[in-house]
């Protein structure tokens, strides 16, 4: 009885909690995002959170019809649509066409797939770390997860200008603008070695820093309160900024987001207004974020808070748009003079640095207005005599009453007016009475100088004709020495030349670009490399008949990242080819100067050592028949004016009659691949064994030591093993373990894994698969 009351007594809690637990469980399923889950562009699906305030799918890009991106966005029924910011970014600046989809494959990879460039344009690479499903969190978070439910992903993570309450920012990770605009893109948010958070342009300016230093800082944090802090040890804040609504519990949405205009800047959702307001920013007078109002302009800061952008060379010409223009001042026909404007603060865009020197305003002025190249200077006007000097048409500033500093522009002067043929009765004043003669109304020293200018112009003109003749003669004899070749065609075949037409195009070899290589042009004035080969082997010519047979063969073969020959010299023992020019020289100069070394930012590092790749997979196996490089190193890569590789004097290694075999050849350009991809890496261009103690360092989990310390923005530390790992294959002792050119382009772009490298400098017997595909992953 008592046994059975307490039945009776329980049995609806017993039901209530099952169902409880029952329901539960359903609604943590249909939360799951399942594998082989798809999202499409045209059918508008989104994966959604539970409490239905975020959500995950493609939206339109506002700036380009018809080009779509996918992200997270905020999707509250309490927010309109036209309201609904987007917080996270696939691929941060990704964008895709009309027939595009996201799929969360098999493998537990996120993949964003666009059919007209028929490949990934972006993945989360997560295919070996067991996913089993994804979800949208409550907080906006996605997620990927393993049966354990554990995270193996977050977006989170990998942060595009938006921070969420509760999401961290990293000393490794940085917020940049969502705009492919020439300034604004190249603003960021993110922590420099002294522990300060600081907003940046591109990497040599920094216009906003946290107070103090903090060395032991573990990251930055937005919080659920709307506040951005850094945390120290023990996640401690040790810095922190909050909202004008800090802590008010009746604001449901907020956000930290870098905005286009290079500010950082909290948000909160206003009810009331229906709409998102800023509660604070990081920099107050907007005119003080570098390069605010783009190029060539100056901003002023009103009274009402707003900005105003002026040109400091005078009004825009109609039709511009409203932009600013800088005069060019090789084309003033009249002479340029300074124009003063006080208060402002001028600096460079492109490049911004200044040269600075000490030094009174006048001989400022005076330096500006020598130096054909000077656009403006700013003179500081505080005691310390600084003239900034500017060598850019890319310049931009900020007025402000309290600024001591005084900016001076070069502009062009207008033509002087005819003076009127009657002179005034007047006579000229007392200052000038010592210097001019009058005689009935004539200033005869006027008339003298008249003279004399006339005299010097009229040898000027005769001189310049005699020129003029003399460059016309030699243009003709250098038409009629190269009449038999045809320049006219883009489709012609390589150029045939004599020693002394290769002397001709290269000035008596006048200017020097490399070892044995000159600058030359063609009689179209298109501009050339010529290798000298002479000397190949220890002075020993090439075989003429082979230098042919290779020269038809490298003449067939056309790549993006390989340099296009025009043409060769094979007279008796001259053996000379004709390349393409390449505007900034080899690689290896790039890595051995310092200057230059701090432009090759980890992302060009790695699409340089990606491109040559490209180039020696298409080599290997992308030409009718294989060709190998043979003698593959940085000082035989090149860059072009956008700093695409290109590599160079490929093809030769069968010519100068050496013979590895093709198998052997291709052997070798792998393993120099693998050298090189090191040496780009870690910055060192000779001398030791820097591969072995690349690998040690490595191999002991101290990848980033390897690092060239002179690279600027931070590395990819999933790049950075990647790009070690496939290198340290490519240089095993055992060749049969190095893989092909093929799978090291896979490798680099991120389409295959790679599982870690055994030692290079042992020989073994293959263990097995070294590289794995997404249907065969292996363990890392």
């Amino acid at each position: 009885m008592h046994k059975q009351r307490r039945f009776r007594l329980h049995s609806p809690l017993c039901l209530c909690l099952f169902l409880g637990w029952f329901f539960f469980f359903l609604s943590v399923v249909a939360l799951q995002i399942p594998l082989d889950s798809k999202l499409n562009v045209g059918d508008n699906n989104n994966w959604v959170s539970s409490n239905g305030n975020f959500a995950f799918g493609f939206y339109n890009r506002s700036d380009q019809p018809n080009q779509y991106s996918v992200g997270i966005r905020f999707n509250s029924n309490l927010i309109p649509v036209s309201e609904q910011t987007v917080v996270w970014v696939a691929g941060a600046d990704v964008i895709v066409g009309c027939d595009s989809f996201l799929h969360l494959t098999q493998t537990g990879d996120l993949v964003l797939f666009d059919p007209s460039e028929g490949c990934p344009v972006w993945t989360s690479n997560t295919s070996h770390f067991s996913v089993a499903w994804a979800s949208l969190l409550d907080n906006g978070n996605f997620v990927l997860l393993d049966n354990g439910g554990n995270v193996l992903w977050e977006s989170f993570r990998t942060p595009s200008d938006t921070l969420l309450p509760g999401q961290n920012l990293s000393i490794s990770q940085s917020l940049q603008p969502a705009s492919r605009n020439s300034v604004s893109s190249y603003y960021s948010l993110s922590m420099d070695n002294s522990g300060r958070l600081k907003l940046s342009w591109e990497s040599s300016v920094t216009y906003w820093k946290s107070e103090n230093s903090y060395p032991s800082i573990s990251g930055a944090i937005f919080t659920e309160g709307g506040e951005l802090q850094l945390l120290g040890q023990r996640l401690r804040p040790v810095w922190s900024r909050f909202g004008e609504d800090h802590n008010d519990s009746s604001v449901a949405f907020r956000f930290l987001r870098l905005d286009v205009d290079g500010n950082l800047r909290m948000y909160s959702w206003t009810n009331e207004s229906n709409s998102w307001r800023s509660v604070w920013q990081a920099v107050d007078n907007q005119c003080k974020v570098f390069a605010t109002c783009g190029l060539s302009s100056v901003c002023a800061f009103t009274p009402e808070g707003t900005t105003l952008c002026k040109c400091p060379f005078g009004s825009p010409s109609s039709g511009s748009n409203s932009k600013c223009l800088a005069p060019d001042h090789n084309k003033c026909s009249s002479g340029s003079s300074m124009v003063a404007i006080k208060h402002t603060f001028l600096y460079g865009v492109y490049p911004p640095n200044d040269n600075v020197t000490q030094t009174s305003l006048e001989q400022c002025k005076t330096f500006c207005l020598q130096d054909p190249l000077c656009t403006s200077v700013t003179v500081t006007n505080d005691g310390t005599g600084q003239c900034r000097m500017k060598q850019t048409t890319f310049i931009s500033g900020y007025e402000d009453p309290s600024l001591m500093s005084i900016s001076y522009v070069k502009v062009c002067l207008d033509p002087l007016a005819v003076l009127p043929r009657s002179l005034p009765a007047s006579p000229p004043s007392s200052s000038l009475r010592p210097l001019l003669k009058w005689s009935h109304g004539v200033c005869i020293p006027c008339l003298v100088g008249a003279a004399a200018g006339t005299l010097v112009a009229f040898i000027v003109i005769q001189v310049g004709i005699g020129f003029w003749f003399f460059k016309r003669r030699k243009a003709v004899e250098k038409q009629r020495t190269f009449s038999h070749i045809d320049l006219s065609s883009s489709s012609r075949g390589l150029i045939s030349l004599s020693y002394s037409e290769i002397m001709d195009l290269t000035g008596n070899f006048k200017q020097q670009l490399g070892p044995k290589v000159f600058k030359g042009m063609l009689p179209n004035n298109q501009l050339v490399a010529i290798k000298d080969l002479k000397d190949v082997e220890k002075g020993v010519s090439i075989e003429e008949k082979l230098f042919k047979c290779a020269i038809s063969v490298i003449g067939s073969i056309h790549h993006k990242n390989l340099l296009k020959l025009e043409g060769y010299c094979c007279e008796s023992d001259q053996r000379f080819l004709v390349y393409q020019y390449a505007k900034n020289g080899s690689v290896a100069k790039w890595i051995e100067e310092a200057k230059l070394s701090r432009r090759l930012t980890w992302r060009k590092r790695l699409e340089i050592c990606l491109g040559v790749a490209r180039a020696m997979s298409y080599l290997h196996m992308g030409c009718r028949e294989f060709v190998s490089h043979g003698n593959l190193k940085w000082q035989n890569v090149v860059l072009d004016e956008e700093l695409q590789a290109k590599v160079t004097e490929f093809g030769l290694w069968g010519a100068g009659g050496r013979d590895r075999g093709e198998c052997g050849a291709a052997e070798h350009d792998i393993a120099r691949f693998g050298e090189m991809v090191v040496r780009v890496v870690s910055g060192h261009h000779g001398g030791g064994d820097v591969c072995r103690w690349a690998y040690e360092e490595w191999a002991e989990g101290l990848a980033e030591r390897v690092v060239d310390a002179r690279i600027e923005g931070g590395v990819d530390a999933a790049e950075l093993e990647r790009a070690l790992r496939i290198a340290f294959w490519c240089i095993q002792v055992d060749e049969r373990l190095r893989p092909t050119m093929g799978e090291v382009v896979k490798v680099l772009e991120g389409t295959l894994t790679v599982d870690p490298p055994p030692s290079p400098f042992a020989c073994r017997r293959p263990p097995g698969e070294r590289l794995s595909d997404s249907d065969s992953e292996p363990n890392l």
